[in-house]
C-alpha cells in the first residue's frame, strides 16, 4: 500500500474456496479508511499513466488481434517493440485506437454538458460518431439510430452482442475520472455501460472502472483485482470467472499458462455473439477480462510482463493489454512506467485521435479537471496543492443475466455461397426450427457498379405472426449487425419467414446461417 493510504488492516483472515478444490485463499479483509489524500501532481500522474498505459497495450498487441483464437501465443513468437509503432499506427491503422476514442466521446460529452449528462446524450454522440463500430456497440448504434433509447438498445434481447467485450475496452474513463470512488465509477458506467452491454457484457466494463479507481490509492495489483471485484453480483459468471483466475493464480503462482488452459476449459464458451458460437472466435467479456487478470497477477507490477501475458492470451489481444497496461499505469504513475515502453510517446501526444479533435495531452487535462469535480461532487475537498478524497468501500451493483435459459443447439447452415433476396428473383425466404430462440446473420449489400446506399426494409414472420419490421442499410455506419432474431420463444417447432418489401434493381439481401438457442443440456 502506498504511504498516503490511512488503512487499517485487520487480523482477521476468512478462507475463499478455491475453485481448483486443490487450495483455499487466505484473504486480509480490510476496513477501509474514511479519507485519503493524493497531491495533485501524483492525481495528474496516475491519470497520465492510465491513458497512456492504453495505448501502449493497444499498440503492442496490435499486431495480434484476434490470430490467435482458442491458442495462446507462443514464447518464441516474436512481438516486436520500438520507438516507430505508435506514429506509424496512429498514421495508417488509426482504427486500432478504438479502445482510447470511444472513451473519448463520452469524456467530451461530460466535457460539453458536464458532469450530468444523460444516457441519451451519450448514445446519441456514440450512434453518430463518423467512426466504424463492430459487436455490441454496432447493434446498439443501430438500435439508437431507429428509436431506441439506453438501456434497452443494450439488452439482450435486442442486442445478440450484449455479453461482448465492447463497453469493457470502453470504460477506463469511468475509473480515471474517479479516483478512490468505486461507487461513483459504477454509476458512471450505469449510464454509459447499458448503452450496448447487458449482463456480463456490462459487468466487465464495471470491473475495469473499478480496478482503475482502486488504482489512485493502492499499489497492490491482487489487492486491486480482488477488491474490484466485489463491485460485481456473486451469482454472476463472470465473477466466478474472475474468482477462479485469482484462485487458479493462488494455486499455480509460477505458470500463468496453466491457469490461461485452466480458464479456458471452464469459461471459453461464448453462447452469444453470432459471430462467435460454433467457432473458436470469442469476443466474450468474461474470458477477455480473464486475459486483463491474467496479465495483472503474473505480471507482478511489472509493466512490461503484464501487457506481455494479456496479448499472448490471445483473441481480443490488444484491448486486454490495453486495459492491463492502462490499470497498471494508472497504479505506477506515467513517471514509472519504463522509459522503454514510453518510447515514441512523445511523437504522438499531441496528435489527434482518429474521427476527434482530442489528443493525449488533450485527454490528460480532461481527465484532471473532470476527477477534481468529481472529488468535490463526493464529498471531497480540493486543496491548494492536493485533494482530500472521501474513500468509497466497493458495493455490487445489480445483479443482471443475458441469454438466460438460452444455449445454442444447432447451425442451419446457409447455402454453399450462402443465400440471398434479390430484385427479380426471391423475396422471401423461410426456415423451420425447434428451439426457443433464433439469430438470422447477414445484411444489406450493393451490386457492383452501384454507387448509392440504400435503406431496404423487411418483414419477419414468427410462426405465421407479424413479430417485426426492419431496416438494413447498405451503408456500413447505419447496419444492422444481423438481419433478424428472436429469443424466448416456447421451446418446440417454430417456422420463420423474412420478406423484403421494397425489392430494388442493384441491391440484395444476404442470408447466412441461422444459429438456433435451445434449453441448456442437462448432462
Amino acid at each position: 500500500m502506498k504511504s498516503i493510504l490511512t488503512m487499517v488492516v485487520l487480523g482477521v483472515i476468512f478462507m475463499v474456496s478455491c475453485s481448483t478444490g486443490e487450495k483455499a485463499i487466505p484473504v486480509k479483509k480490510v476496513d477501509y479508511p474514511v479519507e485519503f489524500t493524493l497531491s495533485k501532481v501524483d492525481l495528474m500522474d496516475k491519470i497520465k499513466g492510465g491513458w497512456a498505459g492504453q495505448v501502449i497495450g493497444c499498440t503492442y498487441g496490435g499486431p495480434t488481434e484476434f490470430r490467435y483464437n482458442g491458442t495462446m501465443i507462443q514464447d518464441y513468437i516474436p512481438i516486436d517493440w520500438d520507438d516507430t509503432k505508435m506514429e506509424w499506427y496512429y498514421t495508417y491503422a488509426p482504427g486500432l485506437y478504438d479502445d482510447i476514442y470511444m472513451d473519448l466521446t463520452f469524456v467530451d460529452v461530460f466535457e460539453k454538458e458536464g458532469l450530468d449528462a444523460p444516457a441519451s446524450s451519450h448514445a446519441r454522440a456514440f450512434a453518430y460518431a463518423d467512426y466504424m463500430l463492430w459487436h455490441a456497440n454496432q447493434a446498439a448504434r443501430y438500435n439508437i439510430m431507429n428509436g431506441m433509447e439506453p438501456p434497452a438498445s443494450g439488452h439482450w434481447e435486442n442486442n445478440p452482442h450484449a455479453d461482448d467485450i465492447d463497453f469493457q475496452i470502453e470504460a477506463d474513463f469511468a475509473g480515471l475520472m474517479n479516483p478512490g470512488m468505486v461507487n461513483s465509477a459504477s454509476e458512471v458506467c450505469d449510464r454509459v455501460g447499458h448503452i450496448m452491454n447487458y449482463g456480463d457484457g456490462w459487468y466487465g466494463g464495471v470491473y475495469v472502472a473499478a480496478m482503475y479507481s482502486l488504482a489512485f490509492w493502492s499499489d497492490d495489483v491482487p489487492f486491486v483485482v480482488t477488491e474490484a471485484l466485489k463491485t460485481i453480483p456473486e451469482q454472476s459468471e463472470f465473477y466466478q470467472c474472475i474468482n477462479d483466475v485469482i484462485g487458479w493464480h493462488a494455486a499455480y503462482p509460477d505458470d500463468w499458462k496453466r491457469t490461461w488452459f485452466e480458464a479456458e476449459r471452464k469459461w471459453s464458451s461464448d453462447i452469444g455473439c453470432p459471430d462467435g458460437v460454433f467457432v473458436p472466435f470469442n469476443i466474450d467479456a468474461k474470458i477477455n477480462a480473464a486475459y486483463i487478470v491474467i496479465g495483472m497477477l503474473y505480471g507482478e507490477g511489472d509493466f512490461g510482463k503484464t501487457v506481455d501475458i494479456s496479448t499472448r492470451c490471445g483473441q481480443d489481444s490488444d484491448c486486454n493489454p490495453a486495459s492491463s497496461g492502462g490499470i497498471l499505469g494508472a497504479i505506477l504513475g506515467y513517471d514509472a512506467i519504463p522509459e522503454y515502453w514510453k518510447q515514441g510517446l512523445d511523437k504522438v501526444e499531441d496528435m489527434d485521435f482518429k474521427y476527434t479533435t482530442i489528443s493525449l495531452n488533450d485527454t490528460y487535462d480532461m481527465g484532471y479537471r473532470h476527477s477534481i469535480e468529481m472529488v468535490k461532487r463526493n464529498g471531497g475537498e480540493e486543496l491548494e496543492d492536493a485533494l482530500k478524497i472521501k474513500v468509497e468501500e466497493p458495493v455490487s451493483v445489480k445483479f443482471e443475466r443475458a441469454f438466460e435459459g438460452h444455449y445454442p443447439v444447432k447451425i442451419i447452415q446457409a447455402p454453399w455461397g450462402g443465400n440471398a433476396l434479390v430484385e427479380g428473383g426471391e423475396t422471401e425466404h423461410s426456415f423451420n426450427f425447434n428451439g426457443k430462440g433464433f439469430v438470422l446473420k447477414g445484411g444489406a449489400s450493393k451490386l457492383q457498379g452501384v454507387a448509392e446506399d440504400a435503406d431496404l426494409h423487411i418483414e419477419v414472420y414468427v410462426d405465421g405472426v407479424l413479430y417485426e419490421e426492419a431496416v438494413l442499410s447498405t451503408g456500413y455506419q447505419a447496419r444492422r449487425h444481423e438481419v433478424t432474431w428472436k429469443y424466448n420463444l416456447e421451446n418446440g417447432d417454430h417456422a420463420v419467414k423474412v420478406v423484403w418489401k421494397d425489392p430494388a434493381t442493384g441491391y440484395r439481401i444476404d442470408l447466412g446461417n441461422v444459429i438456433v438457442y435451445g434449453p441448456e443440456p442437462t448432462s
